[in-house]
C-alpha cells in the first residue's frame, strides 16, 4: 500500500465555528473511542476528487465533526467546534479488489484500510472524522472511515454519511441537511434535579472481567437469511421485531456455547435510542449522542429453556424501562454531579476484557450504512475491524443481493467451534 496523500480539509465554516460546546451526559456516557467501518465499491467507483468534493459539501451542516475534542482549565471535557477539519487519506494498492474481496469479505484484516486512530484517553486534539481512500489496481474503491463516539452516535453518523453520499451523487444539485444541533437542548435537568435511579452503577461504571491476551478473542460473522429470521419470528407467536427474535436467538447460542452454569445469570447490555423516548421528544434529526443502555437479565437455564416468545418478552421489557422518566432521570443525575464540580465520564474497558457470562449489542438494522451508494451503485461489501473485547454484538442489514441480516461478534476462541456449530440451529 503506497499512501498518495494524507490533508486536512477544511469546509466552509459553519455559523457554529467558534463554539466550544460542553459535552452533554450522553456525550459523556459514550466510550471513548473512535467506531471504523469499511465500505467496497468495485470498480467503475467515484474518484477521488468527486468523493473529496462531496465530502466538503456534506460537512458544512455538521461542523462538530471538523472540530475537536479539548479539556477545560477546570478539567471539563467539550467539543471546540474550531473547523480544524476532517482527516482525509488517499491510498494506493496494485491489488485487483476481486481477488481480495472474497463473497463479501476481505482475505484479509482490515486494520490498514481506515486510519490509524489514537488510543483511548490520547485524543484530544485528533481530527474527530478521519477517511481514507483506498483505490485498487483495477479501480474500484475501499473506503475507511472512522469517527469519535463521543461526537456522535450511530443514528448521526448514518446521518451524515448518507448526507455524503447525497452530496458526491447529486453534485451541484444537493440540498444541504438541516440536523438538529443544539445539544444542550438534549439534556435539559430539571429546575431541582431529582434523579431517581442509580445511574453511576449503571451507565458510569466499568464492566469488570477477566482480561486475556486479545489474540484469544476471535472475530466472526454470521449471516441469517431473511427466510431464517421469519421463521425465527414464527416460533415468537407474537409481534416483535427482526432486533428483538435475533438477539433471542444470537443470546441462546452465544450462551449455549459459552458453557455457563445454569443457575448463573446472563445479561445482555442493549444499545436503546432515546431521541423518542425522552419527554419532550428530541428530533429524530439531532446530531450527537442519545443512546443509554437496557439490561435483559435471565438466569443461564432460562435463557436456554424458555421460549423464544418468553425470552423476547424480557428483552422488550428491559427496553420499555428505558422510557421518558428513565431518560430525565439520567438528565437529573448529570444536573447534580455538575453542580457539584464532578466530570462523569465512563471508565474505558480494557483491550482484552472477556464480557461473559454478559454480552453487549448494538442494533444498526436501521442504519443505511450497507445503503451508502455514492454514485456507482450500493457497496459490494460492509466491513467491521475485529473488536478487541469478547460479548460484543454489532447485528446490521446485509448487503447480500437476498437481503437478510449479518452479526458481528466477538467470541473467545474457545467457543467458536460450538457457536459456529449450533448458531443456524433452532
Amino acid at each position: 500500500m503506497e499512501i498518495t496523500s494524507s490533508t486536512m480539509v477544511k469546509p466552509v465554516p459553519h455559523p457554529l465555528v467558534g463554539e466550544k460546546v460542553p459535552l452533554t451526559l450522553f456525550d459523556r456516557a459514550a466510550v471513548d473511542v473512535f467506531v471504523a467501518m469499511v465500505l467496497a465499491y468495485p470498480a467503475p467507483a467515484p474518484s477521488n476528487e468527486a468523493l473529496k468534493d462531496g465530502l466538503l459539501k456534506a460537512v458544512v451542516a455538521f461542523p462538530h465533526l471538523a472540530g475537536r475534542l479539548a479539556v477545560d482549565e477546570h478539567g471539563r471535557h467539550f467539543l471546540d467546534v474550531n473547523n480544524e477539519g476532517v482527516l482525509l487519506i488517499e491510498t494506493k494498492l496494485p491489488a485487483n479488489l476481486a481477488d481480495v474481496l472474497v463473497e463479501g469479505r476481505m482475505a484479509t484484516r482490515v486494520d490498514h484500510l481506515y486510519p490509524t486512530t489514537p488510543e483511548p484517553g490520547h485524543n484530544n486534539g485528533d481530527a474527530l472524522l478521519q477517511i481514507q481512500l483506498n483505490r485498487y489496481g483495477c479501480g474500484g474503491l475501499v473506503v475507511g472511515m472512522c469517527s469519535h463516539h463521543r461526537v456522535a452516535d450511530g443514528h448521526s453518523m448514518s446521518m451524515f454519511f448518507t448526507a455524503w453520499a447525497t452530496a458526491v451523487r447529486e453534485g451541484m444539485d444537493f440540498i444541504m441537511p438541516t440536523p438538529f444541533l443544539n445539544r444542550a437542548e438534549t439534556a435539559l435537568p430539571r429546575s431541582s434535579p431529582a434523579p431517581v435511579f442509580d445511574h453511576r452503577s449503571v451507565e458510569f461504571t466499568c464492566r469488570e472481567g477477566t482480561v486475556v491476551p486479545v489474540e484469544r478473542i476471535k472475530n466472526l460473522t454470521v449471516h441469517f437469511t431473511a427466510e431464517f429470521v421469519a421463521n425465527l419470528k414464527a416460533r415468537v407467536c407474537a409481534r416483535c421485531s427482526t432486533f428483538q427474535c435475533l438477539l433471542a436467538h444470537v443470546w441462546k447460542k452465544i450462551t449455549a456455547a459459552r458453557g455457563l452454569k445454569p443457575e448463573e445469570f446472563t445479561t445482555v447490555r442493549v444499545a436503546v435510542n432515546c431521541r423518542g423516548r425522552a419527554e419532550p421528544p428530541v428530533p429524530m434529526n439531532f446530531f450527537g449522542n442519545m443512546v443509554l443502555w437496557a439490561f435483559p437479565r435471565l438466569q443461564v437455564w432460562d435463557v436456554l429453556n424458555s421460549s423464544y416468545s418468553s425470552v423476547v418478552e424480557t428483552i422488550r421489557d428491559a427496553v420499555a424501562r428505558i422510557d421518558g422518566e428513565y431518560v430525565q432521570s439520567f438528565v437529573d443525575f448529570g444536573g447534580v454531579a455538575d453542580a457539584n464540580g464532578e466530570e462523569l465520564i465512563v471508565p474505558t474497558v480494557p483491550a482484552g476484557s472477556m464480557l461473559c457470562p454478559d454480552a453487549e449489542v448494538d442494533s444498526w438494522l436501521r442504519f443505511g450504512f450497507h445503503q451508502l451508494d455514492f454514485g456507482t451503485g450500493e457497496p459490494a461489501a460492509f466491513l467491521l475491524p475485529d473488536w478487541p473485547v469478547e460479548g460484543i454484538m454489532f447485528l446490521v442489514p446485509s448487503h447480500k443481493e437476498n437481503g437478510g441480516f449479518d452479526l458481528f461478534i466477538s467470541i473467545a476462541e474457545e467457543h467458536v467451534a460450538t457457536f459456529q456449530q449450533i448458531c443456524y440451529l433452532t
